[in-house]
């Protein structure tokens, strides 16, 4: 297998929930968070019937390829399949991942999501490729998995698995920098581009704090409270 870090080519991932676009067609914002940088599409929308799932994954197949981004599916082994997809992101209660990984083969990629340092560490032995970890800070969408994790989740996740690790939950301009010099490889967002009036200009927004801060040099950050809050 190829290395993660070259695998895992993305550090902006986007999580898609068409209930949080407003009046706005799901496609269109994607497009457009596509056309400011993103490289990497989730399709979550698990609310679906798998019809309708199976109808949303080959338009976004479509406009990713477009663009050249990856495109994963949620829980959803059999449409990543159909339509062609980079590969599906699993949950607790999903299938094993070895056993994903023996359907979807060694160039798929495999997310795992995770809450603890330890699931990230059970996902990596697993064979996952990347990991989500959150909810790191307060956001709505989070609130039924418990208290926010805050940062020194991610401190200590980052020194037990060699996996990416991406930050979700609360994460929009201005929360970059503190995720990634605690160790996290780059976020997932939902509403930050999702509700944004600009998708497009916010995708750039986030992209250039992730690169300015991997030139920053890491400097000893204060323990955050379970809120993520110094």
């Amino acid at each position: 297998m190829n290395d993660l870090k070259n695998r895992v080519d993305f550090d902006l991932y986007l999580v898609t929930d068409r209930h949080q676009t407003g009046s706005r067609s799901l496609g269109d914002v994607v497009r457009e968070a596509l056309s400011g940088g993103v490289r990497a599409v989730q399709l979550r929308e698990k609310d679906l019937p798998v019809r309708e799932r199976f109808r949303w994954a080959e338009r976004l197949r479509s406009v990713t390829a477009e663009f050249g981004a990856r495109l994963l599916i949620n829980d959803g082994v059999d449409i990543c399949l159909a339509v062609g997809a980079d590969g599906v992101h699993l949950r607790k209660d999903s299938l094993p991942i070895d056993a994903v990984r023996r359907i979807i083969g060694q160039d798929g990629l495999i997310g795992y999501s995770a809450h603890r340092a330890s699931e990230a560490l059970t996902a990596q032995q697993a064979g996952a490729d990347f990991v989500v970890l959150g909810p790191i800070y307060d956001t709505p969408s989070k609130r039924t998995m418990g208290k926010p994790l805050g940062l020194s989740e991610i401190r200590s996740t980052a020194v037990q698995v060699s996996i990416p690790i991406f930050a979700i939950g609360g994460i929009r301009s201005g929360r970059i920098h503190p995720v990634v010099q605690n160790g996290a490889h780059g976020v997932a967002v939902i509403s930050a581009l999702l509700e944004a009036p600009n998708p497009r200009r916010e995708a750039v927004t986030l992209l250039r704090e992730l690169n300015s801060t991997r030139t920053t040099p890491t400097v000893k950050t204060a323990i955050p409270n379970s809120r993520g809050a110094y």
